[in-house]
């Protein structure tokens, strides 16, 4: 059953109450001397409920109202400061023995930086996990310039791997009669295909051939974490605009035997490296096909973001790429027409990028790839000129796939995926992912 969102509870009312009424008991203001480190260590050693929710929300209060470097320093004090508790941590190393399992526990939760703890303090102000979020957006941007703070960000994700866990999660039907709000957010966070507008979305998710799916959380009611765009087809896909067009024919529901996943979209920044995506699908799939059992296939029509940026440093090293594949990638550049021997070329070099080409782990390089291959999809076709917007020339010179997810066969091609990296994909493009060194 698809979840409705709920109206906030009698409690959570009551917390906002206490968080917001009691500042001015406690005799804050809202002197910019305020040390919000300091603060944050108070909090950790404040053991009331009602004092300590009321310095939480302050606290949050504080740090967003700072400057972006007074901000940078508090992060790095933070994560100099909140380490774990040493002496406690010496003594559980000193009790732990080999068999104890009471010792290792201890030990287990002696090691736990500080910093997790203040976290979760500053998570019971009510519609903190949303704010959090956001700041772990900005945190993510400044490891580049500021390489310390990636043990914060650890601490992060850790507990956000909890508390977004599937168990949590809430699947939504967007439809046009789904809050404006949410659509509005619709619109701002598609990622894939550019929604023009509030005539487009309508299309996308109010037309009988389209579905909108996304997964909430109880604590982010109004925040869709991700979604997927579908389109109800009699036949798999081999280019993007007949799917976008104003003027497409419409089908029906009913007489449709595929369900083509176009446009997944995270829209969350700082629930990045916290997975949602497999989950959605799958859970797309049986909503999908309890709703309509004449469907037969789940397929999607994929971009192929990473394949122009690694075939361009390819083209660096001379002994990469033969010369055909050269002469092919500075004739794309250059925009010229392709002939049949430069576009099989093209195919080539597309499906050794999609099987062959591979992170230091052994995974498939490009994003997308490693996404749907991980979740046991199938790669199974490659098509030319399938996005011919200035995205999808930028990205792969027009190139779009399909994968193909079999139900009997998802779980198998999981595994040997996860355990084996091996991938999935149909006979005729293995034999395509020829060596781009060699002619």
């Amino acid at each position: 059953m698809l979840a409705r969102a709920t109206r906030p509870s009698f409690l959570s009312d009551l917390l906002k109450r206490i968080a917001g009424g009691g500042r001015q008991r406690e005799g804050y203001d809202d002197d910019a001397d305020f040390d919000v480190v300091a603060a944050c260590q108070s909090l950790l050693d404040d053991h009331g409920e009602a004092s300590g929710l009321v310095s939480a929300k302050h606290i949050l209060d504080a740090f967003e109202a700072l400057t972006p470097a007074a901000r940078l320093a508090a992060w790095e004090q933070i994560a100099e400061d909140f380490g774990p508790d040493e002496t406690a941590l010496e003594q559980a190393i000193a009790a732990w023995s080999t068999g104890d399992v009471a010792a290792a526990r201890k030990l287990h939760f002696a090691a736990e930086p500080r910093s997790q703890a203040l976290i979760r303090a500053l998570n019971r102000v009510p519609g903190a996990t949303a704010r959090l979020v956001k700041l772990r957006a900005e945190l993510l941007s400044l490891q580049g310039s500021s390489p310390q703070l990636r043990g914060l960000d650890q601490d992060f994700r850790h507990l956000f791997m909890s508390w977004f866990n599937r168990g949590f999660l809430e699947i939504r039907h967007i439809d046009w009669s789904t809050s404006a709000a949410i659509l509005e957010k619709i619109i701002r966070y598609e990622a894939v295909h550019e929604i023009q507008g509030w005539d487009d979305l309508r299309q996308r998710v109010a037309a009988p051939d389209r579905r909108l799916f996304a997964f909430f959380h109880p604590a982010m009611p109004d925040e869709p974490l991700i979604f997927v765009e579908v389109a109800l087809t009699a036949e798999t896909p081999a280019a993007i605009a007949p799917i976008l067009a104003d003027s497409r024919q419409t089908l029906d529901p009913e007489q449709a035997t595929t369900a083509v996943f176009y446009s997944i979209s995270n829209c969350q920044k700082g629930l990045r490296g916290i997975s949602f995506g497999s989950f959605l699908i799958k859970q797309v799939v049986e909503e999908l096909s309890h709703e309509l059992p004449a469907l037969k296939r789940f397929v999607t029509l994929s971009p192929v973001p990473g394949l122009r940026s690694w075939a361009l440093s390819q083209s660096q090293d001379p002994t990469a790429l033969s010369q055909d594949r050269l002469d092919l990638i500075a004739a794309l550049e250059e925009g010229k027409d392709l002939n049949d021997d430069q576009r099989q070329g093209l195919r080539r070099l597309a499906a050794y990028y999609l099987l062959k080409a591979r992170r230091s782990e052994g995974q498939a390089l490009d994003p997308v790839a490693h996404f749907h291959l991980g979740n046991g999809a199938e790669l199974e076709a490659i098509h030319l000129d399938a996005d011919l917007s200035p995205g999808g020339q930028n990205n792969a010179w027009g190139v779009m796939v399909n994968y193909h997810y079999d139900g009997d066969q998802i779980e198998l091609r999981h595994q040997a995926y996860a355990n084996a990296q091996q991938t999935a994909a149909k006979p005729a493009l293995v034999a395509l992912a020829t060596d781009p060194s060699s002619s």
